[in-house]
Formats: C-alpha cells, sequence, structure tokens
C-alpha cells in the first residue's frame, strides 16, 4: 500500500469529527478496540454520550466543536496526535450547505490541525468525488479532498461507494419507501450500478490508516465484493421485506422534475442533486483495483450485503422478523 509512517501507539489521543454518526459510530468502536483516546467532536455533545459506550471509562470523550467555527474546531484538535473528519450531509438544509460543511468545514479543520502540530489526517470523501461534476454534492467532496490535501499532501483520503448497516439511509429508505408506495421507480431504468459496503469494513479502514499513518498520498476506493444495479438492490429490498411492488423505469429527465417537489420537503425523499448522482455508476474503478488501494489491498475481506441486510430489513416485514422471506422473484407486475 505503499509507503507508511510509525505505527500510532494505544493511548494517543485521536479526534473524530462526525463521531456520533451512523458511520461514525463504527469507527470510534473500530478505534478503541485499539486503545486510543478519543474525542468526539460534535455540535451537540449531550446527544453524543452513547459513544462513551464504545471503550473503557474515560476512554470515549464526546466534545463540542462545530465546523463552521474556528475557535471550537481548534479546541478539538488540540493535543491530539490523529485527525479523522468524517462529517458529510446528504442534502442541504438551512445553514447546511455542501460547500459549508464538506469544503470549507474540511478545510478548518484541516488548517486547525496543522497548526496544533497533528501527525495523522484521514479524511472521508465518497466514490464520484469530481471537481467537474454536475452535482453540487459530488463537487465539494472533490473540492474538500483538495482543501485538505493542501495542509496534508499525504494524507489518507476514503472514497467509499454507498455505505450500509443497520442504521443506513440506503436499504433503510427503500424498505420504507416499499412499505408505503405501490410503485419503485428505477430512475434511468435502474442500470445505475453500486458497489454497496459495510460501514464496519469503513471503520476498519479508517482505523488502520490510523493504526500504520498510511501516509503515501493516494486516494483509496472502498466497495464491496459485489456489484449491483438499482433494479437488483431494490430486488434485494422487496424479496427481504416480503413485499411486491411494481419496478417502474423512470427517464432522468422527468426523476428530476419530480425531485424538484420532492426536496421541498423537509427530510426530502428525493433530490435534484441525487437524481444528478444516480445518473453515474457508484463503484471502485479500474484504476484503485490495479493499484491496489481498496479494502482487499489493505487486507480487508468486504463484506456481502446480502449477510447483513436480511437481519435489519426484517422489521418492514407485516409480521416483522418471524415473517420468513420467500424467493418473490421478479417485481415488474403486481404488489402485495
Amino acid at each position: 500500500m505503499g509507503t507508511r509512517g510509525m505505527a500510532l501507539r494505544p493511548g494517543s489521543l485521536v479526534t473524530v469529527f462526525g463521531g456520533s454518526g451512523f458511520l461514525g459510530t463504527h469507527v470510534v468502536q473500530a478505534l478503541a478496540r485499539r486503545g486510543y483516546r478519543i474525542r468526539v467532536a460534535v455540535r451537540r455533545p449531550n446527544e453524543a454520550l452513547f459513544t462513551k459506550m464504545s471503550g473503557a471509562v474515560g476512554q470515549v470523550e464526546p466534545v463540542q466543536a462545530n465546523i463552521r467555527d474556528s475557535r471550537s474546531v481548534a479546541d478539538a484538535v488540540r493535543g491530539a496526535h490523529a485527525v479523522v473528519n468524517l462529517v458529510g450531509i446528504l442534502h442541504e438544509s438551512g445553514a447546511q450547505r455542501f460547500d459549508a460543511v464538506q469544503e470549507m468545514g474540511a478545510d478548518r479543520i484541516a488548517r486547525a490541525a496543522k497548526a496544533a502540530g497533528v501527525e495523522i489526517f484521514v479524511q472521508m470523501s465518497a466514490i464520484g468525488a469530481d471537481a467537474q461534476s454536475p452535482s453540487r454534492y459530488a463537487r465539494s467532496k472533490a473540492l474538500g479532498e483538495a482543501a485538505v490535501r493542501a495542509q496534508y499532501p499525504q494524507a489518507a483520503i476514503f472514497r467509499p461507494s454507498v455505505v450500509f448497516g443497520p442504521e443506513d439511509q440506503f436499504y433503510n429508505r427503500f424498505a420504507a419507501l416499499a412499505r408505503l408506495m405501490p410503485v419503485l421507480p428505477l430512475f434511468g431504468g435502474g442500470a445505475t450500478r453500486f458497489q454497496p459496503v459495510y460501514a464496519k469494513d469503513v471503520a476498519e479502514a479508517v482505523a488502520l490508516a490510523v493504526e500504520t499513518d498510511m501516509a503515501d498520498g493516494r486516494v483509496i476506493e472502498l466497495g464491496g465484493p459485489e456489484v449491483r444495479t438499482l433494479r437488483e438492490i431494490f430486488e434485494l429490498v422487496l424479496t427481504e421485506t416480503c413485499r411486491k411492488r411494481l419496478l417502474l423505469p423512470i427517464p432522468f429527465a422527468l426523476a428530476k422534475m419530480k425531485a424538484a417537489f420532492l426536496q421541498l420537503l423537509p427530510n426530502p425523499l428525493l433530490t435534484v442533486d441525487q437524481v444528478k448522482l444516480l445518473a453515474v455508476d457508484n463503484v471502485v474503478s479500474d484504476a484503485a483495483r490495479a493499484e491496489g488501494r481498496t479494502l482487499e489491498g489493505l487486507g480487508i475481506v468486504p463484506t456481502a450485503a446480502e449477510a447483513i441486510v436480511p437481519a435489519y430489513l426484517a422489521r418492514f416485514r407485516r409480521r416483522g422478523q418471524f415473517e420468513p422471506a420467500p424467493e418473490l422473484g421478479h417485481h415488474e407486475a403486481g404488489q402485495s
């Protein structure tokens, strides 16, 4: 995997921005298992007290930090040996804008870490990060990477595909839609490809980067063992929730029109920016595989979605987890 620095010793302090979120909780647990002291930097520490349970008494401590406030960020990184930035948003709301969070936020954290003498920096980005992308989300992710690189040229940058796990906003959202709607839209015909990656595998990669100071300056792409189209993902969700729904192909142009209305909701089911993302495959690149910039290249065996997803989608069945999940076959006709 290229050159690596000296291992970070147990007992060292790691500040994790966004450590109380879906992925963050897994990252904190992985770091705690390695014996590090962890600051969980979040806007509302009182809502992150549960993270203390991830380690021994006093090992994990939530602290207040707002990535739009330089002083609180500086306080959060002071004395840390490593900083992990996991902060990101899936859609914009109020002051939570893509550029403010994923570009300027990353820049502020990296600058504060550099000024504090932090040795190791890990940045969480996303597959599809591209400064030329039509998606504002993807552009802000790329600009956030660049901001980190300006301070830490050898930073470990991870780009995962869609991340799954019991609290995810991917399979759970589709299952919730299937419970409410008689028809599920296949944007662009459902041919877009994804490589869902398990949250615990991503967390192990992050912990490994901290543990070994993976200082080679390369971008590491994280994907699961299998590539699935949107249609295949919907079919898995329907099978595991014991439901039959019509899968209706929707052209991207029409999807954008619908999303323009849906994104006005307080917690939008779909935004125009997300439709733009759905038009591009979300998989590990051939170059990353050839160069070992993958989970496998790090020595981590990726976990298949089929091994994890059924357990947490069972709650969406009519009779809960005790209802068997039969093979439903094709879902283009009928509903129940």
